[in-house]
């Protein structure tokens, strides 16, 4: 296993979404999460995350702690049943009636800690229960966080109604019908940041980042029911800094869209380009405090420099940056 991670990490993520829904209301019919006021898209940091682990279990082989478990009944797994899968001994299962509530939690976190990816990046927190009124908890703060996503430009929800496949009910001479809702096109972008000082606690290697970003890429592209097909990674980006307990900050906002068709005809990557004018600025203005930026990026994305197209590997050279291009 790798090192623990020593230094901060800015992260950012682009993926667009065409003819989906990135992530859906369940309190509002499970329509896209809409901004009102802006009209922009909006994906909960949890879909993201979820996107992740899914990935890395599915494909990875990778523990995770949050996912559904089912027992033989068909009933979903609680928190507490779920935190005692860990309670284990040199891989035997250690009965909780025979150990203190202070003995049973240190078992399961030292375990939890240790087999779980998802713990190790986002943190969680455990209800532990010996008996009905000897109960604790373990909380971890993930050093992985990410803000909500957000698109970087306005979008419009299409309304569609069809046929089901089969009839309402039995008797029933006519099919049952169905509505859904849809984004045309979103280029949404995500913001993260590593911290190295919580890291320590959850135990967070190098090794884990480098799944973390696979998760991130080659989850999203993974996602292929049918309300997430057709979602593409187009931008990853790592910076990783030199100086202790530094980062710049609100680096999503410093990436701005360049188009010469309205919003609500965008459709494709090809049709607009990313100004990434202010985002190099703030790099540059940082380059002592910068130890290299990582990144992948789509080749169908057009980037802008100044007013002038480029491409990000020229972009970052030219400004005496240390850089290292991601292979997924």
């Amino acid at each position: 296993m790798s090192d623990v991670i020593s230094n901060r990490s800015e992260l950012l993520f682009l993926y667009d979404a065409k003819d989906s829904n990135p992530n859906g209301d369940p309190l509002d019919e499970n329509k896209p999460r809409i901004d009102e006021e802006t009209g922009i898209n909006l994906v909960t940091d949890v879909r993201l995350k979820r996107t992740i682990r899914d990935y890395l279990y599915k494909f990875k082989e990778q523990e995770i702690f949050v996912r559904e478990i089912e027992d033989e009944e068909g009933h979903i797994q609680d928190a507490k049943l779920r935190a005692e899968d860990f309670l284990l001994e040199n891989g035997k299962a250690v009965d909780k009636k025979d150990i203190s509530l202070a003995e049973m939690k240190k078992i399961i976190d030292e375990n939890v800690l240790k087999d779980c990816i998802d713990v190790r990046l986002f943190g969680v927190t455990l209800p532990i229960e010996k008996e009905t009124n000897k109960s604790s908890s373990i909380t971890h703060t993930g050093p992985v966080q990410f803000k909500i996503g957000r698109s970087l430009h306005k979008v419009f929800t299409k309304h569609f109604k069809g046929t089901g496949a089969f009839a309402s009910k039995k008797g029933a001479s006519q099919k049952t019908f169905r509505e859904e809702d849809f984004l045309p096109y979103s280029l949404i972008c995500f913001y993260g940041i590593i911290n190295e000082n919580v890291a320590n606690e959850t135990r967070l290697t190098e090794d884990d980042i480098k799944l973390l970003l696979d998760g991130m890429w080659n989850g999203t592209k993974s996602l292929i029911s049918r309300s997430k097909v057709g979602q593409v990674p187009r931008l990853i980006l790592k910076i990783n800094y030199k100086k202790e307990n530094y980062h710049i900050g609100d680096l999503n906002n410093m990436l701005k869209l360049d188009s010469n068709i309205p919003d609500d005809e965008i459709r494709d990557v090809s049709q607009i380009k990313l100004d990434i004018s202010q985002l190099i600025s703030a790099f540059s203005k940082n380059i002592e405090t910068i130890d290299n930026v990582e990144y992948c990026i789509d080749d169908r994305v057009n980037l802008l420099f100044d007013g002038k197209e480029t491409t990000l590997s020229e972009c970052l050279k030219n400004k005496k940056l240390s850089i290292k291009e991601l292979k997924f």
